[in-house]
């Protein structure tokens, strides 16, 4: 068992909103927690290796994140068990976590609910194939919703790493 509070994004493919996620989240937590804890992001229907798409580098660049080194990644079932907490950008991307591990239920949510463990609720847009100003939009709502629930992301961190 990791001695850092691992945190798991999931989307579709990987290149959009959960990197955007994951690059944000790491970000804040560089300076909360340094050290701390790993973020990470995968897809539900990622193939490996792929780069974040220009338009997320760039929405993302504009807020002094920076994804150009990222590269997409499948979610399976060890990130899935490796992880402290998954927070998720739809429905169907809790539905998928659930599938393969069950036992996750504790762990996964549906990223706008979090903390709260309803399992509907309103999806992360995918910008995928829009406009830099989407991506732009997408990248302040996930901005926004870790802003609101970044006290509890600390404060699990915290229970975990004894900080």
């Amino acid at each position: 068992m990791s001695d850092k509070y691992t945190i798991l994004f999931v989307c579709t493919g990987n290149t959009c909103r959960s990197p955007m996620a994951e690059v944000a989240l790491r970000t804040l937590l560089d300076k909360e927690r340094p050290g701390k804890a790993v973020v990470m992001s995968a897809g539900i229907a990622a193939a490996t290796g792929f780069p974040a798409t220009i338009f997320a580098i760039e929405a993302a660049r504009i807020w002094d994140c920076d994804l150009s080194h990222h590269r997409s990644q499948p979610l399976d079932m060890h990130l899935i068990e490796k992880s402290d907490l998954i927070l998720c950008m739809a429905q169907e991307h809790l539905a998928e976590v659930l599938r393969q591990v069950p036992s996750a239920r504790n762990k996964a949510f549906l990223f706008k609910n979090f903390p709260d463990s309803r399992r509907f609720g309103e999806p992360v847009e995918d910008p995928i194939g829009q406009a830099l100003e989407r991506y732009n939009q997408t990248f302040i709502e996930i901005g926004e919703y870790l802003g609101k629930f970044l006290p509890e992301i600390v404060r699990r961190i915290d229970e975990k790493v004894r900080a």
